[in-house]
């Protein structure tokens, strides 16, 4: 029996991101190793998001994944990210007893689910040389006008139930699209 504490570290990449899969990361401290876990897209269509089905994968996941790393309750620490889309996985540990601690998660585990989502977003054909690890507003436009040059082809990729998409940038997507289609045609000629 293995009597060495360990801690494991868990984060979220592509939760909040207009495109792709979501991530969840696992880090064990003591060695290095590094586990994840994919959302699918899907799970955040409006019907799936109002069912709270990427709360629910999430935390299946994160069951999943501190079994796989041998997590043991009475040795191990748990450091969870803070994100609102761990709500649920808080309220397990809370039931079971997990103790953990909610933190910022930086350094190796951060970097490499970061990475992991841009390696999925390379493998949808995001090409930006701009698309790097760093979320937020510069990475939502990247993926924002990835989606508007192929929009029929490419919306199966948004996750499509955030409420602004519905009421704002759908329908500036498709005015884009169209752009795009216009230049493309002028170029052409």
């Amino acid at each position: 029996m293995n009597t060495e504490s360990k801690t494991i570290e868990i984060d979220d990449s592509g939760t909040g991101d207009l495109v792709g899969d979501a991530f969840i990361g696992f880090h064990i401290t003591e060695t290095g190793h590094l586990l994840f876990k994919a959302i699918p897209v899907k799970l955040y269509n409006e019907e799936n998001l109002r069912k709270g089905a990427p709360k629910k994968k999430i935390l299946e996941v994160v069951r999943e994944g501190l079994e796989e790393l041998n997590y043991n309750k009475e040795i191990d620490k748990v450091k969870l990210c803070r994100g609102d889309c761990f709500d649920m996985v808080r309220i397990y540990f809370e039931d079971k007893n997990i103790n953990y601690e909610p933190s910022i998660i930086d350094g190796v585990l951060q970097t490499a689910v970061e990475g992991k989502l841009v390696t999925h977003l390379r493998n949808l054909g995001v090409r930006s040389k701009k698309l790097s690890i760093d979320s937020g507003v510069e990475r939502y436009f990247i993926l924002f006008n990835w989606v508007c040059r192929d929009f029929p082809k490419r919306e199966k990729y948004v996750k499509t139930g955030f409420k602004k998409w519905k009421t704002v940038w759908r329908e500036r997507a498709i005015e884009n699209y169209n752009k795009y289609k216009i230049i493309k045609r002028n170029r052409r000629y």
